[in-house]
């Protein structure tokens, strides 16, 4: 069964399952042996337990701010940003937009930095098995993921001593219970029902006419199905019940659902039009993992959007790298607007276009209506 998923790219043994993309980041920490005080740079958004792990080993993390079209970091930004004590970096493609990162691959890697891509927003099959500019390439499968298997990752790692090393800190791990993956299955099950356009208008009625967010109430409680918290969550390999789950869904990965969605997603642009900003478009693939937006009141249209059983939200788990104390000035302002300001849609490859054209009239009406 492993062997099936970690042949899923190649044939050629790079690619190492873990439980987690952040399993597998932490079983990279582990493998290169650095040193309290190296730096660990960041394209400036990324998922908090990612940077946990970083600060967890007694590392400094570092970011590098973002252009606001692509949503990635640019070559002069990064140059800016490192220092003899930098040791790896990571970038991260956000949203579902693909970025142009051979450049600071090359950079990174001419000044013996280990260059980390965070593909966790863009898997789409094999049709992009990662940067051959990257030392690594991390593929997530967790909940809300495309072709999730509620968990587990895949890991490329193109130096061969590095994935011996990081293999050999796996063998040691206990394996997940097959029991605590069915449990997140249950609990997924629970998410998929909130979620419904249905029952997701019903209960934002209910909580709201009790002065409550019903995603605080309730469904933040069925979102966490795999808390990642601690190095201790981390530090499993990957049950018989996950592995299985995840070779089924790599089987049955079909690119015309993604091909599908990024149409959904460009209609949805269209019909959304200059009302609101839009990140991740100067990017020339783009294929919707989720839909975002940037609005002066973030909770205004969270909740006008639910209230119409559109399940808008925020990304609570993903925040801006903060610049390290002694370096103010690489704060990243830019990454922290977007932070600040951002609403994610609902833009489902299974969504009608009607639904399309609601969504987007309920967009512009908030757009249009003044601040109380």
């Amino acid at each position: 069964m492993r062997r099936s998923v970690e042949s899923f790219f190649s044939d050629t043994d790079d690619t190492i399952a873990t439980y987690s993309v952040r399993s597998g980041f932490d079983l990279l920490i582990q493998a290169l042996d650095l040193k309290p005080g190296d730096e660990v740079i960041f394209s400036a958004l990324n998922v908090r337990g990612m940077v946990r792990v970083v600060r967890d080993a007694g590392l400094v993390p570092v970011p590098v701010d973002l252009d606001m079209g692509s949503m990635g970091p640019n070559l002069e930004r990064l140059e800016k940003v490192i220092t003899p004590r930098s040791r790896v970096f990571v970038a991260a493609h956000l949203f579902g937009a693909r970025l142009d990162l051979d450049p600071l691959f090359d950079l990174v890697r001419s000044k013996g930095i280990v260059a980390v891509e965070d593909c966790a927003q863009a898997f789409n099959g094999r049709a992009y098995p990662g940067s051959s500019k990257a030392d690594l390439s991390l593929f997530s499968f967790g909940p809300i993921k495309t072709s999730t298997a509620l968990g587990g990752a895949l890991i490329r790692v193109r130096d061969d001593k590095l994935r011996g090393r990081m293999r050999a800190i796996q063998a040691n791990y206990p394996v997940q219970p097959d029991k605590k993956h069915l449990k997140r299955i249950f609990q997924f099950m629970g998410l998929k029902l909130v979620t419904s356009r249905p029952v997701l208008g019903a209960i934002y009625k209910y909580y709201h006419s009790r002065g409550q967010d019903y995603e605080d109430s309730l469904a933040d409680k069925v979102r966490d199905v795999a808390p990642l918290k601690t190095a201790k969550n981390l530090r499993f390999q990957p049950s018989t019940a996950m592995l299985a789950l995840l070779s089924r869904r790599l089987d049955e990965f079909d690119i015309q659902d993604i091909r599908v969605r990024t149409t959904k997603g460009e209609k949805l642009r269209d019909l959304i039009g200059g009302s609101v900003a839009m990140p991740a478009q100067a990017n020339a693939h783009h294929d919707y993992w989720v839909f975002p937006l940037l609005v002066d009141e973030p909770r205004k249209f969270i909740d006008g959007l639910r209230a119409e059983g559109f399940d808008a939200a925020d990304l609570p788990r993903s925040q801006h790298i903060a610049a390290p104390k002694d370096r103010p000035e690489l704060e990243p302002q830019t990454a922290a607007t977007v932070m600040r300001d951002l609403v994610v849609i609902p833009c489902y490859d299974t969504m009608p276009d009607a639904e399309l054209v609601r969504q987007a009239e309920v967009i512009k009406r908030l757009a249009a209506k003044p601040a109380a």
